[in-house]
């Protein structure tokens, strides 16, 4: 991406398009093209198209998307799968018409089969069943990893679909309800110590075992990744299966290669809030997948790694955080 590039962030107020924001900024680029929801909304065909024939951007970074928890994703099943699928829709067909470059879409690491082998490769997707808390979400991100895959087989695109595991960091979604799971533990363990509460509840067992990376270290891999030179670029969008026999779906794993138990999470919030009560756990919630650990080699052997480490940028959300509460 040339400094001059027309670049549109979709999405650009949330977790992962503020920190893309930040790290454009950071390197330089200046035409950066967002709409807030009240601006465009994605969900409407014709507002998109227009949009893309007026403002002809160079290249597109989809972050846009219906997100949220475990509690988020059973309550509005409907609204996860349907809105999710008319945004990439919308997005990834109105960049081809006018000629984009390169699109990035931005997905999540529950595309993959809930019980799938650990570490997770891109050649598992679509090999068993999803986790049924957030299926209509990540089928509706399989089809964005489809829809890019096949317009690359048509029309010769260069639509790239990345998968980050689960993020954190600032700009995150604090709600009570449909938040993920670090910004719901800063939330309750910095209300507990306000209120000063013997005691904190965490949803389900503890045992779990998750992926967290810094969404500027996500922004970073994305941005990495868009820049890289066509005939690197181009061996990640995918084959055709039909001529190659092979199934390579035009998808990198974007993570750490480590993970932690939900109750050592748990305990590093705790410690970084400055909470001394007690962690207690609610077997009777749901713990959602046994455990989801990417294997990010594709990525480092194209020579990114992250910067942050766990500790740091935990320290980091939760003064945003306080910074935003106090």
């Amino acid at each position: 991406m040339t400094p001059d590039a027309k670049i549109y962030i979709a999405g650009h107020r949330g977790l992962v398009g503020s920190a893309l924001m930040r790290k454009l900024r950071a390197k330089g680029y200046a035409k950066l093209l967002t709409r807030t929801h009240a601006e465009l909304d994605l969900t409407r065909q014709a507002a998109v198209e227009a949009f893309f024939a007026q403002e002809k951007p160079d290249y597109v970074f989809l972050a846009a998307a219906r997100v949220g928890g475990i509690h988020a994703n059973n309550a509005y099943p409907a609204e996860f799968i349907r809105d999710n699928l008319a945004i990439q829709t919308n997005v990834i067909h109105a960049a081809w018409q006018n000629q984009v470059k390169r699109l990035l879409f931005l997905g999540s690491s529950c595309i993959y089969p809930k019980l799938a082998p650990q570490p997770m490769k891109e050649e598992y997707l679509l090999t068993g069943p999803l986790e049924a808390t957030n299926r209509p979400y990540a089928l509706a991100k399989i089809a964005g990893i489809e829809m890019c895959w096949s317009y690359n087989r048509q029309y010769g695109t260069q639509y790239l679909a990345v998968m980050p595991t689960n993020l954190y960091g600032p700009g995150d979604n604090y709600h009570p309800e449909n938040s993920h799971v670090i910004p719901a533990l800063i939330r309750k363990f910095h209300a507990a110590k306000q209120s000063n509460a013997p005691s904190v509840t965490v949803w389900g067992s503890g045992t779990p075992r998750r992926e967290f990376l810094y969404s500027d270290d996500m922004a970073d891999a994305c941005v990495f990744l868009m820049n890289l030179p066509d005939e690197k670029y181009q061996t990640l969008l995918g084959s055709d299966e039909a001529k190659t026999g092979r199934f390579e779906p035009p998808l990198v794993n974007i993570g750490t290669g480590t993970d932690v138990t939900i109750k050592a999470l748990a305990e590093t919030i705790r410690n970084v809030v400055g909470y001394p009560g007690e962690i207690l756990f609610d077997p009777t919630q749901p713990d959602g997948t046994p455990r989801k650990l990417l294997d990010v080699g594709r990525l480092n052997g194209l020579g990114w790694l992250p910067m942050t480490e766990m500790a740091n940028g935990l320290s980091q959300a939760c003064d945003a955080y306080s910074g935003k509460r106090d």
